[in-house]
């Protein structure tokens, strides 16, 4: 018999490609055989597709800001959601991300103000009250403008055991804690549920 053949691994495509595809595989959701497949049809419509994604995601690295008030997302700060004379300022909503402002803002159900923590308390993952934007929420119930505090966290161990924490900081506020109550299922993340469902959700939320 004669020796084992040796088998080079060869490269599939060019550094630009593979460099490409090792971005989109960093996307949630995304493996590396659906970031070849999206990279795929990115190159075959690079006219219609890929040179105006590249644009937008060009234009939103530059422009897009934080929030120095609620953290939401926008090109300005404060965001448009803070500034919007419509909305009632006296009732402040927090959520874990800015994904849950977004599925909140399409339900259409609440017209006051946000307030993003960026996390939940979790002794496993090593996030501690310190590493959220809790002291931005103590800040702003203390200005005294606020008569209502709704904790929009989801339904997990982790986002009821931050709601709890919340509330007993705000214990002695004299600000109303509310939060949300049916339709909201154990384990669920708001960016998951439909519009009613958090309308729902919203119209019986109840005091902690």
């Amino acid at each position: 018999m004669g020796e084992p053949v040796s088998r080079t691994k060869r490269a599939v495509a060019s550094p630009e490609i593979e460099r490409l595809v090792s971005l989109l595989a960093k996307l949630p959701g995304m493996g590396p055989r659906s970031a070849r497949r999206a990279a795929l049809h990115l190159l075959r419509k690079r006219e219609t597709l890929m040179q105006p994604l590249g644009e937008a995601l060009g234009d939103a690295a530059l422009k897009i800001k934080q929030c120095s008030q609620c953290g939401n997302l926008d090109t300005m700060d404060p965001c448009a959601i803070c500034i919007d004379p419509s909305r009632d300022p006296t009732i402040l909503c927090v959520v874990v991300d800015v994904s849950d402002v977004w599925a909140l803002e399409r339900s259409g159900a609440f017209s006051g103000h946000y307030h993003i923590l960026g996390g939940v308390l979790s002794a496993l993952d090593g996030i501690r009250p310190e590493d959220l934007r809790i002291g931005g929420l103590l800040a702003r119930v203390g200005l005294g403008q606020i008569r209502e505090v709704v904790l929009a966290l989801a339904a997990t161990v982790e986002g009821q055991t931050t709601a709890h924490y919340l509330a007993d900081l705000l214990a002695d506020s004299g600000v109303k804690t509310t939060r949300l109550a049916q339709g909201v299922p154990m384990g669920g993340e708001l960016d998951h549920l439909d519009d009613g469902t958090l309308l729902a959700a919203l119209k019986a939320r109840r005091t902690v």
